[in-house]
């Protein structure tokens, strides 16, 4: 498991911060040092969340954490131990996904009985909340949507409008929930998918989206392009193209 999370600190990416050309950086002080200092923290924490520690656990990671980063000797021998966190996040996160499948099961029945909701042989649960009067998208177009995705206790975990700009994407090139439930909506239109974690990201789960997960999505059809045509080269023996006119006699 790449020594795992190895740890998982160390996962963190400060270069994903970086803005290209942003000048000298202004120093933060005072209440802005500390926003900084605790947005560090939860980030970190987002790569640990597969642990679901308790507050105990919590209390002794934060020590071996803190003995770190003052250079304070280490209380174990990390090198040994490794392997044994790895056996700790499979066990965990395994048990995890037994919790989210039981949990997702009971949710999604309960949000195919809403009104118009719509379940789908793949299981999506769609259910229109604004009308749309455009195009309706092919999976192979090219659409750009505004959305919000949140866990099924209403936790948001990613959203377009926080971002202040409409993601685009191949249609065909998202997880099968979007491609089937997107696919039905047309330009102007605003849906709710309800996504079991098979059309979703399953066992395996994403950072910050729990193994077998179900997710929910509010998404809002902005436009739909089509790929550009092929050239189609002439075929031997003919001019013209498409024309279709033999040069021979």
């Amino acid at each position: 498991m790449h020594r795992l999370i190895a740890v998982a600190a160390l996962t963190f990416s400060f270069a994903a911060f970086a803005a290209p050309d942003a000048g000298t950086p202004v120093p933060l002080q005072g209440e802005e040092l500390k926003k900084a200092l605790y947005a560090l923290g939860s980030s970190l924490g987002k790569n640990v969340a597969d642990f679901s520690l308790s507050k105990d656990e919590l209390t002794e990671v934060q020590k071996g954490f803190a003995d770190e980063v003052l250079k304070n000797p280490p209380k174990v021998k990390v090198e040994e131990y490794l392997p044994k966190l790895q056996d700790l996040f499979r066990t965990r996160k395994d048990a995890r996904a037994q919790v989210e499948l039981k949990k997702g099961a009971e949710f999604l029945e309960k949000a195919a009985k809403e009104k118009g909701a719509t379940k789908t042989n793949s299981g999506l649960i769609y259910t229109e909340l604004k009308a749309g009067t455009g195009n309706q998208p092919a999976p192979t177009d090219t659409v750009s949507v505004n959305y919000k995705g949140t866990l099924t206790d209403g936790t948001e975990f990613d959203s377009s409008y926080k971002r202040g700009q409409p993601a685009e994407f191949p249609l065909n090139g998202v997880i099968p929930c979007w491609t089937e439930g997107v696919g039905k909506m047309k330009i102007g239109g605003k849906s709710k998918l309800v996504c079991p974690a098979s059309i979703a990201y399953g066992p395996g789960g994403r950072p910050g989206i729990p193994p077998n997960a179900v997710l929910v999505f509010e998404v809002e059809l902005l436009s739909v392009k089509a790929p550009a045509p092929q050239m189609q080269m002439p075929m031997p023996g003919m001019s013209g193209g498409m024309n279709g006119k033999p040069t021979g006699k």
